[in-house]
């Protein structure tokens, strides 16, 4: 059973859909652009021929419409030039939007001073940009006009890319509400459950205990006491772990080594006899920050999980390295390995490779390792018919509360 594959595909046609929303942004923008361009061009066009016939009119004449245009061009930055490159005139180069002139009201930036090196710098620009200037023939003296694009063709071609960039923004943060919120419920669900299990445990256990007890005033009982008494043990063992789980981390300094070498042996003589250990580990005492109850859930799990995965029949081995600040354990086994599509998965909860299993006890573990620990734990390797690796790596230093 694997619940996240559907999230996973829902999150790729999420992001499918945004990408399709963006790419059709950026096309109507660009089609807006280039016809907002192409009027704008036309708009000079314009005021050029306005310009030639304003000056060829001699005595009467009816200057109304040229002068019109020609007033009219109130923000298409524009520079004319003669035929010796030499600037005649220019217009529209200090156009502030209600924004700029905030700025400039607060003294954020200086309002630009048109001076002839300023020009000089904007001709060269719009001459790089590849736009054909404008000719006029006036009684046999060419002069071009320059232009440049308006700021609300700037403003129009930059808009997407701000519009895109806020609702990415938007979503990055409603995503990371969501998880958190999603986490933080999840965390409330399993502290509940694993102290409503503990609760529950705890009654029977109880009584168990009383009833042991009676039985140890009768003859003949003792190997039975003992064997229950065991048995009852565990289960207490299983209900101080289920206790501890939402509850406040209790770190102390712990061996490692002793540990990890301890939990193995236990488990060793509780796994059936076609199952072989190997153990390696350093030869001295390794103390680093620990909860040694639910540290040892950990390590039960991953055991149990190897057993399965080799059907009783294999070998495990348990190393332990030391590194500059992490210490390194890793359980491998010659199991029939993890399908390489669950792999990335196998530790979320419901994710399992076996036939019968909720899922869990790796999603547990990780649980463990990570939020109390500060550690990681994650597939080493894994190949299908040779075996699986796992490895847990702790930090050496927590500054842990003592317990």
């Amino acid at each position: 059973m694997d619940i996240y594959s559907k999230q996973q595909k829902w999150k790729f046609a999420l992001i499918g859909f945004a990408i399709i929303i963006g790419i059709s942004s950026l096309f109507v923008t660009n089609t807006l652009v280039r016809e907002l361009k192409s009027e704008e061009r036309k708009k000079i066009e314009l005021w050029a021929h306005a310009t030639k016939h304003l000056i060829s009119l001699t005595g009467e004449g009816d200057y109304s419409l040229a002068i019109k245009v020609i007033s009219e061009n109130n923000n298409i930055p524009v520079i004319l030039v003669d035929a010796c490159d030499s600037i005649l005139e220019n217009r529209n180069f200090q156009i502030y939007t209600k924004v700029d002139s905030f700025f400039l009201n607060i003294g954020l930036f200086k309002a630009q001073e048109i001076t002839p090196k300023f020009l000089r710098e904007e001709l060269n620009i719009i001459k790089e940009s590849g736009d054909e200037p404008i000719e006029i023939n006036i009684i046999g003296d060419k002069q071009w006009i320059y232009y440049k694009d308006s700021s609300l063709l700037n403003r129009l071609r930059f808009y997407p890319i701000y519009q895109l960039g806020f609702i990415g923004l938007f979503m990055f943060i409603a995503y990371f509400m969501f998880s958190a919120s999603r986490r933080s419920e999840q965390n409330k669900v399993w502290a509940g459950m694993a102290k409503e299990t503990a609760h529950q445990i705890g009654t029977p256990l109880s009584s168990l205990m009383a009833w042991i007890e009676l039985l140890k005033d009768k003859e003949g009982t003792e190997q039975m006491v003992t064997e229950m008494g065991k048995d009852i043990k565990r289960l207490e063992t299983i209900t101080d772990r289920f206790s501890k789980i939402g509850s406040k981390s209790e770190l102390s300094k712990k061996d490692i080594v002793a540990l990890v070498s301890q939990s193995i042996e236990y488990l060793k003589a509780r796994m059936p006899v076609n199952t072989k250990f190997t153990i390696e580990v350093p030869n001295k005492e390794i103390l680093i920050p620990l909860n040694s109850i639910l540290f040892e859930w950990v390590l039960e799990n991953l055991v149990k999980n190897a057993v399965d995965a080799m059907k009783g029949k294999g070998e495990i081995s348990v190393e332990i390295t030391e590194e500059e600040n992490n210490i390194a354990i890793n359980i491998s086994d010659t199991g029939e390995g993890i399908n390489r599509s669950i792999i990335k998965n196998i530790f979320k909860p419901g994710v399992t490779s076996k036939k019968r299993g909720w899922g869990l006890g790796l999603s547990l573990s990780k649980r463990i390792i990570e939020e109390y620990h500060k550690g990681s734990i994650f597939v080493m390797h894994s190949e299908k018919g040779i075996g699986t690796t796992f490895t847990i790596r702790l930090p050496k230093n927590l500054n842990p509360a003592t317990s």
